[in-house]
């Protein structure tokens, strides 16, 4: 996966620099990690960061056991609302930082449970690593897709017995999360999905042994595609590949859409990230509750 944008928006705080407001690195990560982000996406653009309050809701961390380890997730739904749909919500490359948990509070206030599991959990922690070379070498790549597609399915093994509705479920996800979004959605258990830009191909590896590009004909949920055209790790030409795949697969991959936004980077939707384009955030998260709502979910 390319994170050379990422790695643009860390280089401020690589030894013997200083943030453009001249704050010292330990100083500025130190301010990362009290407002809850993780390190390795400094530095913080807090002025557009979104807070989503918490009242109305019941939320927090819960652990969901999944094969033989008790994973961590973060899930907020609204109070008093019995068998709410669920939403599954995959993390970016930083892990279940402030952004996804907040993400999860603005599904509970669209009346959904929505879980973000710590997918990483069982090989270490995101918020350890304070450059995006280390987090993806070290961590990662060590993360197989079976291992996150089993924990999948306990996520919502879980929020069947917490009183969720998994007969009504979805999952969305960002980046690293966005191909997970592609790769769940054939699994034949959610009802849709919507994918931020996530990686469509790549090389195949004993960690990921298949792309959405070669899964696409074989998806059992329809998946809304939302895509930067400024993306450089994503080609529009690799979205077009992967529509035509759609065009030639099973009724969900026909009924899949894309959005490409031409003017957006890659992680326009992260607004605690230089990378965030409010209009173009604004308008994926009104698709993403109309995608949800006239596929049942």
């Amino acid at each position: 996966m390319d994170f050379r944008d990422a790695h643009n928006d860390v280089g401020a705080l690589l030894p013997g620099k200083s943030t453009e407001h001249g704050a010292s690195r330990r100083t500025a990560l130190q301010a990362v990690l009290g407002l809850g982000y993780a390190a390795a996406a400094a530095p913080i653009m807090a002025q557009t960061a979104i807070t989503t309050p918490g009242d109305g809701l019941e939320e927090g961390w819960v652990t969901i056991p999944s094969q033989g380890f008790d994973l961590p997730a973060y899930q907020a739904r609204p109070k008093g609302k019995k068998h709410p749909p669920v939403v599954l919500v995959v993390q970016e490359i930083f892990g279940v930082h402030a952004y996804i948990q907040d993400v999860c509070r603005r599904l509970a206030k669209a009346g959904y449970l929505a879980i973000a599991p710590e997918f990483y959990a069982r090989q270490g922690k995101a918020s350890d690593y304070t450059e995006i070379s280390k987090l993806q070498a070290e961590l990662v790549s060590k993360v197989p897709d079976a291992q996150v597609l089993g924990d999948l399915d306990a996520t919502l093994a879980w929020a069947a017995k917490a009183g969720g509705n998994t007969q009504k479920a979805a999952i969305t996800g960002f980046c690293w999360g966005g191909r997970i979004t592609w790769l769940y959605a054939a699994s034949g258990k959610v009802k849709a999905g919507v994918a931020w830009y996530g990686r469509l191909e790549g090389q195949a590896s004993a960690m990921t042994p298949i792309h959405p590009l070669a899964l696409a004909g074989q998806l059992k949920a329809p998946v809304l595609g939302l895509y930067g055209g400024q993306d450089t790790g994503i080609p529009v030409a690799s979205v077009a590949k992967m529509q035509e795949a759609l065009a030639q697969g099973s009724a969900a991959a026909k009924k899949s859409e894309f959005v490409l936004f031409p003017d957006a980077p890659h992680a326009f939707h992260a607004d605690y990230r230089a990378s965030y384009r409010e209009a173009a955030a604004r308008d994926g998260w009104q698709r993403l509750l109309q995608w949800l709502h006239s596929h049942g979910v």
